[in-house]
């Protein structure tokens, strides 16, 4: 019999050489590689070795202090290739300060990468990043001083005269994963896992460079006991093994908690063990967005207010069934976890791999998705990538925003410490925040504002004081909260004069009801 090879995770993290490219596979702390991640942080801090490593991976992975956050050492890693670092301080730290060479490329166009560098093809081509940050011609996905003066590692192709991006491949040395349970043979399953991720594509990608890959587990099984339908990488793909001797510590479904069944589908629980969701500026911002609802929709939620409002509302306003909740770590209906264990939710109906999630995102393009707002600028232009020297990077962002139907993004209108209140169906602003989010030119073009004008893309920008739309003349006000002024309030507080609706409305009273629903189902359904 073909045998594993099992060894303690000290070993593994030797055998990560200087110079290595190193790529782990998870999300927030979904499938992190703890243990081994610990070791090779330890060994850089005894030795000084491995180094000068470049880090690949698709999504964040970290809760703001464990994941890859304990690969944030000057000299450790001298490149970091990724999408996300908005849960990583000590990432955006030292690229902001230059300590390490930062590209910044779209979540799904990196894991699908790795499905094309495994199959022998020398790149990916998507239309995904043109006119964005991440496009050669404008930033390149350069995240830092640093970074500027260094190649692209992205191209503009023309092919049968249209402009495409090229992501150009990315040789893995070391790939890390996580899964749930290995027999004697290695082959392994993630069935404990919140998420399925793009784990095979990448293994696969190692092993067409010569890579290695390392996996962690819970659990080893007798040779013969798994079903091989549940196994994810068959062993013969798979180097060494290492058993977490912590798993309460280093192997935990997520952040929050060591294990839960109703967030990998082994369980459903009720539907009233659900909070409800309490009533600020936040939940009456992402109340507002749902009204852009309608049955049958299939429906993507970015990290922020969407993840964390838009499914509770849904299920508290009974339309959870009546339209289709997706995100785009693969996982299908049910209520989403916000915060630091984004990405899973309770009582799915389905769960995909992210590369798949990002195939129908890329390709047919979502009916409609909820994304956050950073800032936005009179062409249309939104920036939720850069906030001054925090840089956090573009996530699924980019993806999902440049091919979806409708695009709805949800954030206050200022930030820096405002204050709300809510009384008898209006608005009442107690603090006025510092930072204006409406500017002449956003920081970072993450979603290019006249090329979703000149496509037609249908896109709102929804915030606890306006409601604004994306036309093909520019920016329109069509809707403001009752109780405001409109100079005062809103447009004294604008860098750039929108256009202002001649049906100008107020929004919903309904939306005040802070006990209870305020009827979404009929809403949307009239």
């Amino acid at each position: 019999m073909i045998k594993a090879n099992f060894v303690t995770a000290k070993e593994a993290a030797a055998m990560i050489q200087d110079g290595d490219t190193l790529c782990p596979v998870a999300m927030t702390l979904v499938s992190a590689s703890e243990s081994i991640l610990k070791e090779i942080e330890k060994s850089f801090d005894e030795t000084g070795h491995p180094g000068n490593l470049t880090l690949l991976h698709s999504c964040g992975q970290s809760d703001r202090k464990d994941g890859i956050q304990h690969l944030a050492h000057e000299g450790l890693v001298k490149r970091i290739i990724g999408s996300h670092w908005g849960l990583q301080p000590r990432w955006m730290e030292m690229i902001a300060e230059s300590k390490v060479e930062a590209y910044c490329l779209p979540q799904g166009q990196i894991a699908q990468l790795y499905r094309s560098m495994a199959c022998g093809l020398p790149g990916k081509m998507s239309k995904v990043g043109l006119g964005t940050f991440i496009d050669p011609r404008i930033e390149g996905g350069k995240m830092n001083e640093r970074t500027k003066a260094l190649e692209d590692i992205t191209e503009i192709l023309t092919y049968h005269g249209k402009e495409y991006m090229f992501y150009r491949e990315i040789p893995i040395d070391v790939c890390l994963i996580r899964g749930t349970v290995c027999d004697e043979m290695g082959n392994l399953t993630t069935t404990e896992e919140a998420m399925k991720l793009e784990v095979l594509p990448a293994v696969l990608a190692a092993k067409r460079y010569g890579g290695k890959v390392i996996a962690q587990v819970k659990r080893v099984a007798a040779f013969g006991t798994l079903n091989p339908k549940e196994v994810t990488v068959p062993g013969v793909f798979i180097d060494a093994i290492v058993v977490c001797e912590n798993p309460l510590t280093d192997h935990r479904q997520t952040s929050s908690w060591y294990f839960d069944p109703s967030y990998s589908g082994q369980l459903r629980v009720p539907r009233s063990n659900i909070e409800p969701a309490p009533f600020n500026e936040r939940k009456f911002i992402a109340r507002r967005g749902t009204l852009e609802l309608y049955p049958g929709a299939v429906v993507n939620l970015g990290t922020g207010i969407p993840n964390d409002m838009v499914g509770k509302i849904c299920s508290e306003e009974g339309i959870s069934e009546d339209i289709m909740i997706t995100v785009e770590s693969g996982i299908y209906g049910g209520v989403q976890a916000g915060g630091i264990d984004f990405g899973i939710g309770q009582n799915l109906c389905a769960m995909i791999g992210h590369h798949e999630q990002m195939d129908y995102y890329n390709g047919a393009g979502v009916d409609l998705t909820f994304m956050g707002l950073g800032e936005l600028d009179g062409s249309g232009n939104v920036n939720s990538t850069r906030m001054g020297t925090r840089c956090t990077g573009a996530g699924g962002f980019i993806d999902i925003t440049q091919n979806a139907k409708k695009v709805v993004f949800l954030g206050t209108f200022t930030a820096g410490g405002a204050e709300y209140g809510f009384e008898d169906g209006k608005l009442v602003i107690k603090k006025e925040g510092k930072i204006k989010k409406m500017v002449n030119q956003v920081a970072q073009i993450s979603f290019n504002g006249p090329l979703a004008r000149r496509k037609k893309q249908a896109v709102v920008i929804v915030t606890e004081r306006a409601v604004f739309e994306l036309a093909e003349e520019g920016v329109v006000l069509t809707e403001i909260a009752p109780g405001l002024e409109l100079k005062k309030d809103i447009l004294d507080r604008m860098d750039f004069k929108p256009i202002i609706s001649p049906v100008l409305k107020e929004m919903d009273k309904a939306l005040f009801i802070q006990e209870g629903t305020f009827g979404l189902k009929d809403k949307i359904s009239d």
